[in-house]
């Protein structure tokens, strides 16, 4: 077998590459020849791109002859390499059509803010995924670009368009035709001798009836099925009889936790839950008035369907028990004292996230929603007190970040996460009011950060158009992890909790912190100088007018 020394090309047998003037025989010098010793020597290019994956082929740049030599190769090297060609075609396209599909291009991929949908019952039958669609590229592309100055230009351009403008209350009658079954459902008078807001409800089922045979919670979570299967073993012995019919007993929240998520809100939820006069609801965060009576499970799954109120009282028959045990006692048929037991609820999503509005109520002017999570609250429960904790909000959204985010956390990951929220948020408030961007579900799900959430001072405001100051308290974890024994104090006094022992309030203050960062977390850091400052300008002005409506400094976070 003889070789074409110049092209490495193996001949055929019958020595038909005689014509490639590189073909010498064996007396062929290599290092003479300025051919073999690589002169004038071109790679072969494939789309305009160096083929160093599968091989090189060298061809004469002066020579037509050379031509020749290529076309002498053996059909079967030829078909290889054009069949390695279309492999490697075939996977590029696929790539590139895959990453398309689920945004993960190492290309930046930046979305402008579009139009609101006018009719949200075009939009009932589309997946929250596909909302995604109404954001058109954007013409300037600076995602990624971790230049300070530039991203700088942004924030300008979001601070000059922020305005606090009050929002007006719905009537009540037009709370009603949104949820009759609600209405129908909670009345509007409680029982005068209990401090927690609860009723009696005529029960038709008898001894065989489970009465929790198609709640919501029970059917879709695991969890909540072992504190169900206990409900229904002690449900009997729990209802009030009077002339041949049976009542259950009903309650609502005394106080509410509602938010803001990553500020505390657990810790604070299992130090009170330990206070003798205080109970919860049977999980913690039922997320009912923002999530599940939307038929909301998970956003990124869709609609199921909408848990219906009595769904959502059930989580509060454990604690609607000891209540009526206290309601039946002698103290308080006798001596007309009051039952002092209180319910609590901790859904951290109640405060700020009123996403599904646009896809079940009538678009407002300005495409902001006509009715908000305390509109309903407020209308059920006027009384009803608030319990808000709040911290540094560029802590906030970096800690948010380290929960949520599921694969290749970084800081840097966090800075382009950031700055593609900017622009996002940016290109929706040149268009719409502050509080459209901020109740949108279609922005808020096209962030890849959840800047919105430490925009406290805009969902505050709206909860003071239907609620009085006096009934929210507003705490900041920074105080609270500094001086715990002093905040809880103060959430005992606003409750109006009867006083502790000394055992009682050391088990409270002195138990470890709860929902602490992961330890995998704390490993990568903080986020970047650059990132932490381009985050303090963002929330700067929306600080500024928190710590105005409290009238307290401390909310500016200028120490933090």
């Amino acid at each position: 077998m003889r070789y074409c020394i110049n092209c490495c090309i193996h001949l055929l047998p019958n020595d038909l590459h005689r014509q490639c003037f590189t073909c010498r025989g064996p007396d062929h010098n290599n290092q003479k020849c300025p051919v073999c010793r690589g002169e004038n020597k071109i790679p072969l290019y494939t789309d305009s791109k160096q083929m160093k994956w599968l091989a090189v082929l060298e061809v004469r740049t002066d020579h037509c002859e050379s031509w020749n030599g290529f076309f002498c190769l053996r059909k079967g090297k030829l078909c290889s390499l054009m069949f390695g060609l279309i492999i490697m075609t075939l996977v590029m396209v696929s790539y590139i059509l895959t990453g398309a599909k689920h945004g993960l291009l190492l290309i930046p991929s930046p979305f402008h803010y579009g139009a609101f949908a006018s009719n949200p019952s075009l939009m009932d039958n589309e997946s929250l995924s596909d909302m995604k669609d109404y954001y058109q590229p954007s013409k300037m592309n600076i995602s990624y670009v971790k230049d300070y100055p530039s991203i700088k230009l942004i924030i300008d351009t979001i601070t000059s368009k922020i305005e606090f403008i009050t929002r007006q209350r719905p009537d009540l009658e037009e709370l009603r035709k949104q949820e009759p079954h609600m209405f129908s459902v909670i009345p509007n008078k409680f029982l005068p001798n209990s401090k927690n807001p609860c009723w009696y409800e005529e029960y038709r089922g008898n001894t065989t009836t489970d009465p929790y045979a198609t709640n919501s919670y029970a059917l879709y979570s695991k969890r909540f099925r072992i504190i169900f299967d206990y409900l229904r073993k002690v449900f009997w012995n729990h209802l009030y009889h009077y002339k041949d019919k049976h009542y259950r007993l009903r309650c609502l929240p005394h106080f509410y936790i509602i938010g803001q998520p990553k500020c505390g809100t657990t810790d604070l939820y299992d130090r009170l839950r330990l206070h003798p006069d205080v109970r919860f609801s049977a999980i913690k965060e039922p997320h009912w008035w923002t999530r599940k009576r939307f038929g909301i499970i998970r956003l990124r799954d869709g609609f199921h369907d909408r848990y219906p109120v009595e769904d959502y009282l059930d989580l509060f028959d454990l604690a609607a028990h000891q209540i009526q045990s206290v309601l039946q006692s002698d103290a308080v048929k006798e001596h007309g004292k009051r039952n002092n037991i209180i319910i609590g609820e901790a859904s951290a999503s109640t405060m700020w996230d009123n996403n599904a509005w646009v896809f079940f109520y009538d678009n407002s002017t300005e495409g902001e929603p006509p009715f908000l999570i305390q509109d309903f609250i407020h209308a059920f429960q006027p009384n009803a007190k608030l319990i808000i904790m709040l911290r540094d909000p560029v802590e906030r959204l970096y800690s948010d970040y380290l929960y949520f985010a599921s694969a290749n956390k970084s800081a840097e990951d966090f800075h382009e996460k950031v700055a593609e929220s900017l622009q996002l948020f940016e290109g929706c408030v040149l268009d719409f009011s502050l509080r459209a961007c901020v109740y949108n579900n279609t922005l808020n799900n096209a962030m890849p950060v959840r800047l919105q959430v430490g925009l406290y001072v805009v969902y505050l405001l709206d909860w003071l158009t239907v609620f009085n100051k006096d009934q929210i308290l507003v705490l900041r974890l920074e105080d609270h992890a500094s001086n715990m024994r002093y905040t809880m104090h103060m959430v005992f006094q606003f409750l109006d909790l009867g006083p502790l022992s000394e055992k009682q309030e050391a088990l409270i203050t002195k138990s470890p912190a709860s929902n602490t960062r992961r330890p995998e977390d704390r490993s990568l850091g903080p986020m970047l100088p650059t990132t932490k400052a381009i985050l303090r300008d963002f929330y700067r002005p929306f600080n500024t007018k928190l710590a105005q409506v409290l009238f307290d400094d401390a909310f500016l976070w200028k120490r933090t």
